[in-house]
């Protein structure tokens, strides 16, 4: 155990992009893996029921399937699949491989009430034999040398059960483990329990990954202080600063840290709103760039301006026409 301890400890740290439903799709990927210091992704979950979903599902959520399973920066991107039949599972996990994809991972930290009730996320958080009955199927099922890896809580209603929890994951096969330091019933209420990993860090020999409550630089430090883990995942702290990620290794590496300035931002806000325009319904053209701009807004002021300005809108035009405007406003190219 103190070898793989030292294994852990022995290489560069990573930073990983977060997978959340809703607003970090390929679009945000491509973006935020542009600007820098993100060394992995995971899809947005794909939930499975009892049937093999057709690959045009996966193919919609995972478009980087197609170009060896990374973003157009070269970084790495895992598909996360959601449910929990074990055959359904596997049967998926095997379908996605035979499209492409390298890394499995399975969702055991979804705290949704809807995913809960259907039975899938943080609610197996309860059943220690079903989560381990998943991942060791889905790992049976797999072709060797696709990777297979999980994310969970702390727990459903308390912070209990998360070593045993661990524990069956990675006796089943998971070969990597994230853990979001709350319990489902915290939800993404701060604090987050960076130190409970800690136990989990030390008892496993599979590389564990803090995730939870890192908006700057001095969390990234004090999440892998007090859990021990060598890698992070960041979720929320990076759609509000970008460029969290750049600054992390900047930090790590002794260099200066500049904070990207809204002038920047406001090119990749309008990127990302021409981008999902034309791959998402009309009825909810703006929905994805008004949740970004929810998270930017709490770095930078002006997106709180231009969030005020465009949240009742659905019309193209007017919407666009206030984005170039913010652009002309800060002296930036707009060619887009």
């Amino acid at each position: 155990m103190l070898n793989n301890l030292a294994n852990k400890k022995s290489r560069s740290p990573k930073v990983l992009l977060a997978p959340m439903e809703g607003v970090v799709d390929f679009h945000m990927r491509k973006i935020l893996t542009e600007i820098g210091g993100i060394d992995g992704c995971v899809t947005e979950f794909i939930r499975v029921t009892n049937h093999a979903l057709p690959s045009r599902v996966f193919l919609k959520h995972f478009p980087e399937i197609l170009s060896d399973c990374e973003t157009e920066h070269r970084v790495p991107v895992s598909v996360q699949l959601l449910g929990s039949n074990p055959e359904a599972i596997a049967l998926n996990a095997v379908k996605a491989s035979k499209i492409g994809a390298k890394t499995i991972d399975l969702n055991f930290g979804c705290p949704a009430k809807t995913v809960n009730k259907s039975e899938g996320g943080a609610i197996l958080l309860k059943k220690t034999d079903t989560l381990f009955k998943i991942v060791s199927t889905t790992k049976q099922s797999l072709p060797q040398g696709v990777k297979l890896s999980a994310k969970m809580r702390l727990g459903y209603e308390e912070k209990i059960g998360f070593l045993e929890n661990a524990q069956a994951l990675e006796s089943a096969g998971a070969e990597e483990l994230v853990v979001h330091a709350r319990s489902k019933v915290d939800g993404y209420k701060p604090p987050a329990y960076w130190s409970y990993v800690k136990a989990i860090q030390e008892q496993l020999s599979i590389n564990v990954i803090i995730n939870g409550e890192i908006w700057t630089v001095d969390d990234y430090f004090k999440a892998r202080d007090q859990s021990g883990c060598v890698d992070v995942m960041i979720g929320r702290g990076l759609l509000a600063k970008p460029d969290l990620a750049l600054q992390i290794k900047c930090a790590l590496n002794g260099e200066p840290i500049e904070a990207m300035p809204w002038c920047k931002v406001a090119h990749y806000v309008l990127r990302y709103f021409l981008q999902t325009t034309y791959t998402h319904p009309n009825k909810f053209l703006g929905n994805r760039l008004k949740q970004w701009l929810s998270y930017l807004k709490l770095t930078y002021p002006e997106a709180h301006v231009l969030m005020e300005d465009i949240k009742r809108s659905r019309d193209f035009d007017f919407i666009h026409n206030r984005l170039r405007i913010e652009i002309n406003n800060n002296k930036i190219d707009a060619t887009i």
